[in-house]
């Protein structure tokens, strides 16, 4: 049987789904973009884009478990829908504090907002995605959305950077990135899913109720912990992003580094998305992968080694190019570590399990930006990235040497 590298597209609710997730993502990147512009243009601290990262972060720590439980409990499509409804509002607000050039303060707390929403957004759109079409489809659902997820993110940061160099309003990109999330919401509302088992608790608010509402909501960590295979892929990918977080420091490098401006920036941004979206585009034409965990490891070394080069590189075109060798190698991880984790979850525990992931994800890519910051402001920008790049070698060395099952994994879908 030959392979359908459009399998997945051929299905209307995934095709909604797909093109809403990449028109918010555009949204939500050109909006990155206007965040670390401005907050460096009005401080010049690099301490200051660090927090951004810390920030956001603090209520995804918070909250992502018991999101993941409320996601389980409930019907998926509206806790995503809801949450959608809340990033609009943080969007919306971040506009309104950017047009009016008010205190800083400000600006963090519709960023604290924006991590709230984030900490049911993920594993609530982790969880839908699966319902759109059925199993034998995912791994082909799961590389298309990766690609079109890197997609948004080459078009966000460029269309971000061409915006603010054009009316220096950052204050205009927020408001178009409220149009995106509403996009999304709207098309989500027309996706039918596939109804999948939720949790039935009773609605009793007594001790007993209570105990059991933690228990479950801490269901998802005993799962990943139990399956060594997924812990591993997570943990690899949680400490190499946190301290190969390089981007979070491109505003530095734009500006006084490399001398490219925000239009510069933008298509910095937009270098590693370029690699990850070709890179997605090969995977899709291929069949699904035998000797995933290597491919895995070997992906993650790539990312250590292009990150420790363009720390080094005072060469624009060298630091594009190790940018886009660095989004590649990341959606290699990305596919192998998202159809793992969907295809080894039972259905009723999605949520949980997506909200884990999320935590891992998101909790790595916030706090290796502030991480990052932190470094900067007392090394400089080139110790943060170097040392970051090298640190994410190390961790793969510790990963492979903890868990030699990773080393051998060959299918994804093996139980």
């Amino acid at each position: 049987m030959s392979h359908d590298p459009y399998l997945a597209l051929r299905e209307p609710g995934f095709r909604r789904y797909l093109v809403g997730n990449i028109i918010a993502t555009v949204g939500q990147t050109m909006q990155n973009v206007a965040i670390g512009w401005e907050l460096y243009e009005r401080t010049g601290k690099a301490l200051a884009l660090g927090l951004v990262g810390l920030v956001q972060v603090i209520p995804i720590i918070v909250l992502t478990l018991p999101a993941g439980h409320v996601v389980d409990r409930f019907e998926r499509k509206r806790v995503l829908l809801a949450a959608l409804g809340v990033l609009a509002t943080a969007a919306f607000g971040l506009s309104v504090v950017s047009w009016r050039h008010a205190p800083i303060l400000y600006f963090y707390g519709f960023l604290f907002l924006n991590g709230c929403a984030r900490a049911f957004y993920n594993p609530a759109k982790g969880s839908v995605l699966p319902q759109t079409l059925s199993r034998e489809k995912f791994p082909n659902a799961a590389t298309w959305n990766s690609g079109g997820w890197q997609l948004a993110a080459v078009l966000g940061p460029a269309v971000g950077g061409a915006l603010i160099a054009l009316s220096r309003r950052p204050s205009l990109v927020y408001a178009l990135n409220v149009f995106a999330i509403l996009t999304f919401f709207f098309l989500l509302l027309a996706v039918h899913v596939r109804e999948g088992r939720t949790l039935h608790l009773a609605p009793d608010q007594n001790t007993e109720g209570l105990s059991r509402r933690i228990h479950d909501a801490f269901e998802g960590i005993r799962f990943v912990w139990k399956t060594k295979i997924l812990l591993a892929a997570l943990t690899l990918d949680l400490f190499a992003v946190l301290f190969g977080g390089a981007t979070a420091l491109l505003p530095i490098y734009a500006k006084d580094i490399l001398h490219v401006g925000p239009s510069g920036l933008g298509w910095l941004l937009a270098a590693d998305s370029i690699g990850a979206v070709s890179m997605a585009l090969v995977l899709a034409h291929r069949p699904p992968f035998r000797k995933a965990g290597r491919t895995l490891i070997l992906a993650v070394t790539g990312f250590g080694l292009s990150t420790v080069v363009f720390g080094v590189s005072h060469w624009f075109a060298l630091s594009f190019l190790m940018l886009f060798l660095l989004g590649g190698f990341d959606s290699i991880s990305v596919v192998i570590r998202t159809t793992l984790a969907q295809l080894r979850t039972p259905e009723h525990m999605r949520g949980r399990v997506s909200a884990v992931n999320s935590l891992f994800i998101g909790t790595s890519n916030e706090l290796g930006g502030f991480e990052s910051g932190a470094v900067a402001a007392l090394f400089g920008p080139v110790v943060s990235v170097v040392a970051g790049g090298i640190a994410t070698i190390l961790v793969v060395a510790a990963v492979g040497a903890t868990w030699p099952d990773l080393r051998h994994l060959d299918r994804l879908e093996e139980s």
